[in-house]
């Protein structure tokens, strides 16, 4: 039977991580094993507590499963400053750019179908697309089109940061990367943009002949068994929700962005999940299987996706969509006041998902990659996160003048994807 249908380490900032671990990290497991005994387990409270009041994060979720093994499921602090209230693993959350490896993930699906070719330019299916004749969907989805990245304009920047609120349209978006010329020729080299997402989330539109929202639901996440996971038309986020605070405000405070409109991220970074339905995802976004065993993707297309090729940055890896990252494979994002990365160590048969509600990165860099370290050093010693800040993938730029999420660097950071 084939796949049934119906629906960031890359997304949206650079991770830059700084390790900060308590005691020492336990002895290598064995290859392919990862034990979360008890003992590692008191390690790792210890050590994301410890990274966490260094860094002033003010909430964590991280989970950790091994699969028909253990798992180690955690939230630390506060998931909203003002009542206190202590941040709970089945909390929904604003995902950045993991976003990407759904929206790639339908793109995917209709060159299955038979409708969309891989190695086609984009003109065939969109017009409008500056060269849009040399860049093709496989270069979109690898990051490899040239196209400007328009969270990094300095005149969206302004507008963005003027009125977080505002709803955005994937063509105003596409609006201000097209007044910009190609940063190189299609193919030259890997350059983060979200500009090549929402052309993907269009042609999905446009070819599936649905709006994105609702390709989503039927094609990806209803069969993934996805219940806590969407693209959300507007600002409303599910309750109960982690609160995420940002400094990307006009005199730097530090503000609760839960309520901003995540339309500018769109099929780049805009989606809402849980860390379950993450730690559900990643498998099948890793090995192109749904959890009944049957297919999300062709065993061929699933392979494309998986070929990294070189991104410029030492130990990282960009496919179709996902990434890799000395092992780990799948995807984080970054947005105001929002961080995640779900990833999975195939090797180890493990599955990370880690979110935190600030993106105030400061000197630490990348604050979920901070923990993503803080965790890969005490259980998989051999494959510690570690991702250049300069890889690190965004919506929208960042807070800071160095931001760690920022694929590239942007005049003035704000969000990320």
């Amino acid at each position: 039977m084939g796949r049934y249908r119906t629906p960031t380490v890359l997304a949206a900032a650079s991770l830059l991580l700084t390790a900060l671990c308590a005691g020492q990290a336990p002895a290598a497991a064995p290859p392919g094993r990862v034990d979360l005994d008890p003992v590692i387990a008191e390690q790792l409270d210890d050590a994301i507590t410890a990274a966490m009041r260094k860094a002033a994060i003010p909430g964590v979720g991280v989970g950790l499963w091994i699969d028909g093994n253990d798992s180690y499921v955690r939230g630390f602090g506060t998931s909203d400053k003002a009542t206190g209230v202590p941040v709970k693993t089945d909390m929904y959350t604003r995902i950045g750019s993991v976003t990407k490896t759904f929206a790639i993930t339908a793109a995917l699906q209709l060159v299955d179908d038979g409708k969309v070719r891989l190695d086609a330019p984009i003109s065939t299916y969109l017009d409008g697309v500056p060269g849009g004749e040399k860049i093709t969907v496989r270069q979109l989805a690898d990051m490899r089109s040239g196209l400007y990245n328009y969270t990094e304009d300095p005149r969206w920047l302004a507008t963005f940061k003027a009125d977080p609120h505002r709803a955005w349209t994937p063509q105003e978006l596409l609006d201000f990367a097209f007044a910009h010329p190609a940063d190189f020729a299609p193919g030259a080299k890997w350059e983060y943009s979200n500009t090549n997402t929402v052309l993907l989330g269009l042609l999905v539109e446009k070819v599936g002949g649905q709006p994105l929202h609702t390709y989503l639901a039927q094609h990806v996440f209803e069969p993934a068994g996805l219940d806590s996971t969407s693209l959300p038309t507007g600002a409303e986020i599910s309750s109960p929700y982690v609160h995420g605070y940002t400094n990307f405000t006009p005199d730097g405070s530090i503000v609760d962005a839960s309520t901003w409109n995540p339309s500018w991220g769109w099929a780049a970074g805009a989606m809402i999940s849980t860390m379950d339905d993450l730690r559900s995802w990643v498998p099948t976004l890793v090995t192109g299987r749904l959890p009944d065993g049957d297919r999300l993707l062709e065993p061929g297309t699933q392979a494309q996706r998986l070929r990294m090729l070189p991104t410029g940055h030492a130990g990282v890896g960009y496919g179709l969509g996902i990434a890799e990252l000395d092992g780990w494979i799948g995807h984080n994002g970054e947005l105001p006041g929002y961080e995640t990365i779900a990833v999975r160590l195939p090797q180890a048969r493990a599955t990370m998902v880690i979110v935190v509600n600030s993106d105030v990165d400061g000197k630490f860099g990348s604050l979920s990659s901070l923990i993503a370290n803080t965790v890969t050093k005490i259980v998989t010693p051999k494959h510690v996160w570690s991702l250049p800040s300069a890889a690190q993938p965004n919506t929208v730029p960042e807070p800071t003048a160095t931001s760690p999420s920022a694929p590239a660097p942007a005049p003035t950071p704000a969000p990320s994807s």
